[in-house]
């Protein structure tokens, strides 16, 4: 009798799509030299594993260890999906757990949609009312994905008014040159903006003339069409 792993594996397979997996591989940036190489899609709607998350979401951590080792980008996301869902319902002891569980499995953590729909609501939320230093060591990495998980883990901070360390994270970040990360931190930085515009025009004061023009554009996409247009003047 198939055990529950193997049960997920299945469904997912029944769900793929050839047609769609290989837009989605072009999406994504998986050919080679790209920052996504080597990543191999089954080609499945983010409802639809959503949904198989929540029918396996009592998998045990070894078994999510083996998703997150997969090649296959559904098999980590679904993994990631289970572990924020078991995150938001477990105790501080589960969350610790899941916390430093992410941290060892990072290295599957290695796209921005996988980074963007778990980083928040793991790393973010459980150093919320903790010390940050990983945030500054990841910010720090060589690693892209990493560097993107420090920025996109303040997004949890953001939500409740605390924009410190997004704004200590960009500057860390300004003068990195890959555009996924001038997107991320532009984008925290409107949803900063988005909370507390004083701050981010402090913010855009200060480092507009050094900002990457990709950082800048998102950073000031919620503002008026006059303001937009002085910002992308100074550059």
């Amino acid at each position: 009798m198939p055990n529950q792993v193997q049960k997920l594996l299945s469904d997912l397979k029944v769900a793929s799509n050839s047609q769609k997996a290989k837009l989605l591989g072009g999406f994504f940036k998986s050919g080679k030299g790209q920052y996504g190489e080597g990543d191999i899609f089954l080609g499945i709607y983010v409802p639809i594993q959503r949904a198989i998350a929540k029918k396996y979401e009592g998998l045990e951590f070894n078994d999510l260890e083996s998703l997150l080792k997969s090649k296959i980008h559904e098999h980590r996301l679904v993994a990631l999906f289970i572990l924020v869902s078991k995150f938001k319902k477990g105790d501080n002891k589960i969350k610790e757990k899941i916390f430093k569980f992410y941290l060892k499995n990072i290295k599957g953590v290695n796209n921005w949609d996988l980074v963007d729909q778990s980083a928040p609501n793991i790393i973010g939320q459980w150093i919320q009312d903790k010390p940050k230093d990983i945030l500054y060591k990841l910010a720090r990495s060589n690693n892209l994905w990493e560097k993107r998980i420090a920025i996109l883990s303040t997004l949890a901070f953001i939500r409740e008014k605390k924009f410190e360390d997004t704004i200590k994270i960009s500057e860390i970040l300004m003068n990195d040159k890959h555009d996924l990360i001038h997107k991320s931190v532009g984008w925290m930085l409107r949803e900063v903006g988005k909370k507390e515009e004083a701050v981010l025009i402090k913010f855009l004061n200060k480092h507009t003339t050094k900002m990457p023009r990709t950082m800048l554009r998102y950073s000031i996409e919620k503002f008026n069409q006059e303001t937009r247009k002085y910002y992308l003047c100074l550059k």
